[in-house]
C-alpha cells in the first residue's frame, strides 16, 4: 500500500502540492495526468525516496519492491538480454552466489531459491519482453552500446518490466514506442497485480491500462475512479457547475458542433469519414473538460490552395539501400492522411521524400509551384537557435507583424509575459515542440507533414492541436502513435509495411487485428522485424524484408496471393489464437470491473462492507486463475502458429 498524508512539496520557491492525501492498494492502476511541470515526476521522485516532502509523510511498506524506468540512456558491452535480466537483482545475486562455488548443502539451498525466483525461465521471459517491445531475436545478444538512443530507452523499459515488484512507476513509457509495441505494453500492464502509477499523455493508453486517475492541478492531487475517458466526463461535469465557466463551455461546444455538422453529410459512404464523425461527436462531450486549457490557436488560412500539391511516381525511397519501392502517391488539396506501420517500416522515409525528396533514390517527385510545406519532425527541435527567444524566432519569419501581434500569437501556445524574451536553450522538450509548431503555423502552409508531433506535448496541448487540425483547410499527412489524434484529424489511412505503401481500408480500431493477421510475429505477441531508417543500426534484420524487386505491380499482386494462401493454410491455428484472445479479453474486462470496485477506499475502512470486500477479492483471485490458464492456452496456440509459419 502507498499512503500519502498531508503532503506539501516545493521545488525552489514553487509550490507543487499542498496538504495532499490519498492511498493506493494492490490492483490499483493509476494514471497520473496534469500539465507539464505540475509535479508528476516530482511525485515519482518522492515515492522513490530521492525527494523529501516539505510537510507530511509518504508511507510505503519497506518490503514492497518498486520498479521504475531509468531516465539515463544505458551503455556498455553487456548484451541486451543480459541487461534486461539485470532488472531482477535478487535473481542476479543468487546466480552470482552459485557461480562463486559453495558447499553442496548451500548450493542445494541456492538452487531451490533460483527455482523460487523463476530463474530457469529468466532468459525466455526477458526474450518475450524484448520481442514485445520490438526487438528482433537477432539483436538479443547485441551489446547495449550499439543501439540507438530510442532503442536503449526501450531496453530500460524492458528492464523495469523484468524487475519483480509490488509497485511500478512509469513516466511516459510510450514515448519511444511505435503503435504495435504500445498495444503489447497495454496488454502486459493490464495483467499487473501490484500498484501501477503511470504518467502519460496518451489518452487511449490511459483508457486501456488504468482503473483510477490522479489529476494534478492547482497544487492538489484528486483521485477519480475509472479510466481517462470517465475522468474527463466527470471533470467536465464539475467544471460545468462553475458558473464562470458555463458560457465559455457553451461557445466551445457550439464551435466544435459546427464541424460535426460540416462533415455529417459526407459520412454516408466513406468508412473513414464515418469514423471521423463519431470522433467529432465525442469531442463535443470532452470539450468542457478542456475549457480552461491555456492553449488556444488555429491554423492561418494558406495564401493559395493548388489542387495537386505533391506527387511521387514509381519512386524508390531509402538511404544507402531502398526502404520503400514502387511508391505512387498524390497529395491533393483537402487530403487528410494518417500513416500506419511499425517503427522502421519507412513512414519517416516516405514523409521526407514528400517534403524535399531527400530520401528519393529513383522515380519522380512532382510539386506545384504554389505548394508551401510545413514540416514537423523531432530533429527540428534541434534547429532552434539556443540563444534566441521565442519572440526573436517568430520575428524572423514575420518581420512585418507588430509586437502586440507577436505577443498574442505566442500567448496562444502558452508563451506569456517575459517568457517570450528568454533564450530557448533551457526550454523543455514540450516547450520547444510548441514553439516549432507555432513557427510552422505562422508560415501559413497549405500542406502539413507531421512526424510524431505529440511526442513532447501534454494532454491539453494535444487536445488543442487536434482541435486546430480539425479546422485546418490545407492538406495533411501525419505520423503518430497517438490514436486520438489520428481518429480526430484523418479521413484516410495508409499502411507502410514490408517495403510497400498501400491504402488501409479498415478503421484504426481494426489495426491491432490487422497486425496479428498479417504478421506472424505479432500473432504471438512478438514484434515485427524492425529496420532502422538509416539501415545501419542493430534494429536492421533481414534487408530483403524492406525491399521490393523492380517488376512492380505484378509482383505485388503475386505477393498478396501468396500471403492469402498462407493465411488460409494457417487459419485453424489463427482461429485458436483468436479464440483464446477473445476469452482473455472477456475475463480481463470482468477483472478490470472488479478492480474498479476494489478501488473504492471505503471498502477497506467500512467494517460493514467486509463481506463484500472478501467476495470481491475471492472473485478476483478466481478470475486471475482463469486468465493464467487461458494465457497458457494462448501461448501454446501461438507457438504452434509460429512453428507452422516458420515451416511454411
Amino acid at each position: 500500500m502507498i499512503s500519502i498524508n498531508q503532503v506539501s512539496l516545493r521545488r525552489g520557491s514553487r509550490l507543487l502540492f499542498e496538504n495532499v492525501s490519498f492511498q493506493a492498494h494492490a490492483g490499483h492502476r493509476i494514471g497520473l495526468v496534469g500539465a507539464n511541470g505540475s509535479g508528476k515526476s516530482s511525485l515519482f521522485s518522492m515515492l522513490l525516496g530521492t525527494l523529501e516532502a516539505d510537510e507530511g509523510s509518504v508511507d510505503i511498506n519497506p518490503s514492497d519492491r518498486i520498479s521504475h524506468v531509468a531516465q539515463e540512456s544505458p551503455s556498455g558491452s553487456r548484451s541486451a538480454l543480459d541487461y534486461v535480466i539485470d532488472g531482477d537483482q535478487d535473481l542476479r545475486h543468487v546466480q552470482a552466489e552459485i557461480a562463486r562455488g559453495c558447499h553442496e548443502t548451500e548450493l542445494h539451498f541456492l538452487y531451490e531459491k533460483l527455482e523460487e525466483l523463476d530463474g530457469f525461465t529468466a532468459e525466455s521471459r526477458a526474450g518475450r519482453l524484448l520481442h514485445g517491445l520490438g526487438f528482433d531475436e537477432n539483436t538479443h545478444h547485441t551489446p547495449v552500446q550499439e543501439f540507438s538512443g530510442g532503442w536503449r530507452m526501450r531496453l530500460n523499459l524492458a528492464r523495469a518490466l523484468m524487475c519483480p515488484s509490488e509497485i511500478m512507476l512509469l513516466d511516459e513509457p510510450t514515448n519511444h514506442l511505435d503503435l504495435p509495441a504500445i498495444l503489447w505494453l497495454e496488454r502486459w500492464l493490464s495483467r499487473y497485480g501490484g500498484i501501477l502509477m503511470v504518467a502519460s499523455h496518451d489518452r487511449d493508453f490511459l483508457d486501456a491500462v488504468c482503473n483510477n486517475m490522479a489529476n494534478i492541478e492547482q497544487q492538489q492531487i484528486r483521485l477519480f475512479a475509472g479510466n481517462y475517458t470517465q475522468f474527463e466526463h466527470l471533470r467536465s461535469e464539475q467544471l460545468a457547475q462553475q458558473q464562470t465557466m458555463f458560457k465559455r463551455q457553451q461557445r466551445e461546444m457550439k464551435h466544435i458542433q459546427s464541424y460535426v455538422d460540416r462533415f455529417r453529410y459526407k459520412a454516408s459512404k466513406a468508412k473513414q469519414a464515418q469514423s471521423r464523425l463519431k470522433m467529432l461527436e465525442r469531442m463535443t462531450l470532452i470539450a468542457p473538460a478542456h475549457v480552461d486549457s491555456p492553449f488556444r490557436f488555429q491554423f492561418m488560412e494558406p495564401h493559395k490552395q493548388p489542387h495537386h500539391l505533391v506527387k511521387l511516381e514509381q519512386a524508390v525511397a531509402g538511404y544507402s539501400e531502398p526502404v520503400l519501392s514502387d511508391i505512387d502517391i498524390l497529395i491533393s488539396a483537402g487530403d487528410r492522411i494518417g500513416l500506419l506501420g511499425v517503427n522502421g517500416a519507412g513512414k519517416s522515409t516516405l514523409v521526407k521524400a514528400l517534403c524535399d525528396g531527400s530520401t528519393l533514390l529513383s522515380g519522380e517527385r512532382i510539386i506545384s509551384k504554389d505548394t508551401r510545406i510545413g514540416y514537423f519532425a523531432q530533429h527540428q527541435l534541434d534547429l532552434l537557435h539556443p540563444d534566441e527567444s521565442p519572440f526573436e524566432h517568430l520575428k524572423a519569419i514575420a518581420p512585418g507583424d507588430r509586437e502586440s501581434e507577436l505577443r498574442n500569437f505566442l500567448g496562444r501556445f502558452g508563451f506569456n509575459g517575459e517568457r517570450i524574451f528568454e533564450p530557448v536553450a533551457p526550454f523543455s522538450g514540450g516547450e520547444k515542440a510548441r514553439l516549432v509548431l507555432a513557427l510552422i503555423i505562422r508560415q501559413q502552409p497549405n500542406l502539413l507533414l507531421l512526424d510524431e508531433p505529440t511526442n513532447h506535448l501534454d494532454l491539453e496541448m494535444r487536445q488543442a492541436l487536434s482541435r486546430a487540425l480539425v479546422d485546418y483547410s490545407g492538406a495533411l499527412v501525419v505520423i503518430s502513435h497517438d490514436r486520438h489524434l489520428l481518429r480526430s484529424v484523418c479521413d484516410e489511412l495508409l499502411i507502410v509495411h514490408r517495403g510497400m505503401v498501400d491504402r488501409f481500408d479498415l478503421s484504426l480500431d481494426d489495426y491491432p487485428a490487422w497486425i496479428r493477421e498479417h504478421d506472424s510475429s505479432y500473432a504471438y505477441d512478438q514484434a515485427t522485424r524492425v529496420a532502422d531508417t538509416g539501415g545501419m543500426k542493430p534494429g536492421v534484420t533481414d534487408k530483403n524484408d524492406g525491399t521490393q524487386d523492380s517488376s512492380g505491380q505484378a509482383n505485388r499482386k503475386q505477393q498478396r496471393q501468396i500471403e492469402a494462401e498462407q493465411r488460409k493454410k494457417l487459419k485453424p491455428l489463427t482461429d485458436r489464437v483468436r479464440t483464446a484472445e477473445s476469452k482473455l479479453d472477456t475475463h480481463r474486462s470482468e477483472l478490470q470491473a472488479l478492480e474498479t470496485k476494489l478501488a473504492d477506499t471505503s471498502l477497506y475502512s467500512d467494517t460493514a462492507r467486509k463481506d463484500e470486500l472478501n467476495q470481491l477479492i475471492r472473485r478476483r483471485a478466481a478470475i486471475e486463475s482463469t486468465i493464467e490458464t487461458l494465457e497458457w492456452e494462448w501461448l501454446e496456440a501461438s507457438e504452434a502458429l509460429e512453428q507452422a509459419f516458420s515451416e511454411d
